[in-house]
């Protein structure tokens, strides 16, 4: 049986559904394959958005490291920005 939780829908979860079965159901393959792909993009959408906070992370990183160096530039009247 499906119970909602609040917790995020993993591949995993998908994959262990488990349906109560009814006389006149759904065929229990068709929903099995079915739960197999959406579980296969689940998969992949959770690991691009891991590759993109990965890159995203690295950008900040290096955003910082320029506005570290760079930060006297704009608060020194003399120094080359200021000429």
């Amino acid at each position: 049986m499906i119970h909602a939780t609040a917790r995020r829908l993993l591949p995993y979860h998908v994959r262990a559904a488990v349906f109560d079965r009814r006389w006149r159901g759904l065929d229990p393959g068709q929903v099995r394959d079915h739960l197999d792909r959406v579980a296969d993009e689940l998969d992949r959408l959770s690991r691009e958005l891991t590759t993109a906070r990965s890159e995203t992370e690295r950008a900040r990183q290096v955003l910082r490291q320029w506005q570290s160096r760079h930060h006297a530039c704009r608060r020194d009247p003399d120094g080359p920005a200021g000429r």
